[in-house]
């Protein structure tokens, strides 16, 4: 018996249909775990890594900066506290941090003093790792602590890598508060100051953040010339000078920074 128009259930889903994926999701994420691994990009970095066209990269880009994930200053896009908690980067951040340690350690014991790794969160310096001087009284900075930019070492030379603009973006326009009778209040103080630290390639914070405190930073370089953390040590000033920091404990973190970044560029 032939039956015209069968009434057996038919595959009537084209094989287009059978794939559900959002071609614009895989690529947005391919872009963040590419920050992971490249702590600035540009639109064409951000296209290269996800396989796709500047058009889609760039849509993924301002998206994502519209959320809060990325912040973005001229051609560079940089993650922003809401991504890194996504994991990649913190991932990344916490190699360099399992790097630093024993570095840390070596500096701490050849300088006497406590010996920090710092990196740029948001409009701060977060300590990410240290090694603590056998001193009995401590300067408080711990592994989580964060530290204005402005009047810290660490944080002036973080922000040493931005262009003036924007240091003054992210440190604002106004008056600044005062920590101590020495804390430089001006942003054009800063500024001017910041300016300085890209000349030496080293920040001094002389009793800026506390009284009877002095700090020196100097920074750790990523594979493309960014600023990816920055070495610092602390010390009472009745027991350093000054001229101590400069003359003795520069050459010795610019030693151990050096060694960091090129252990952190030899990872994968």
């Amino acid at each position: 018996m032939t039956v015209k128009g069968s009434l057996m259930p038919q595959n009537t889903e084209s094989p287009a249909r059978k794939v559900e994926g959002m071609g614009g999701l895989a690529k947005g994420l391919a872009i963040v775990e590419a920050f992971s691994a490249h702590p600035v990009m540009s639109v064409a970095d951000a296209a290269r890594a996800a396989g796709a066209t500047r058009a889609s990269a760039r849509r993924c880009l301002i998206t994502l900066t519209e959320l809060g994930y990325v912040e973005h200053s001229g051609r560079e896009f940089r993650p922003l506290t809401r991504l890194r908690r996504l994991g990649g980067v913190a991932s990344r951040r916490d190699q360099l941090a399992q790097l630093a340690q024993p570095l840390l350690s070596r500096a701490r014991d050849e300088l006497a003093e406590s010996v920090s790794l710092a990196v740029l969160d948001d409009d701060g310096a977060l300590f990410i790792a240290r090694a603590e001087g056998e001193h009995i009284v401590s300067t408080g900075v711990r592994v989580g602590a964060r530290l204005p930019a402005y009047c810290s070492a660490t944080g002036r030379v973080l922000l040493s890598q931005f262009p003036d603009q924007e240091i003054l973006s992210r440190i604002g326009r106004k008056p600044l508060a005062r920590r101590t009778s020495h804390t430089l209040t001006k942003p054009s103080e800063v500024l001017a100051e910041i300016r300085s630290v890209r000349e030496k390639g080293y920040a001094v914070s002389d009793e800026e953040l506390e009284l009877g405190l002095r700090a020196l930073a100097v920074p750790v370089m990523g594979a493309n010339h960014e600023i990816i953390g920055a070495v610092s040590v602390s010390a009472a000033s009745a027991r350093v000078r000054s001229a101590d920091l400069r003359r003795r404990f520069v050459p010795v973190l610019r030693s151990f920074a050096t060694m960091l970044a090129e252990a952190f560029q030899n990872v994968d």
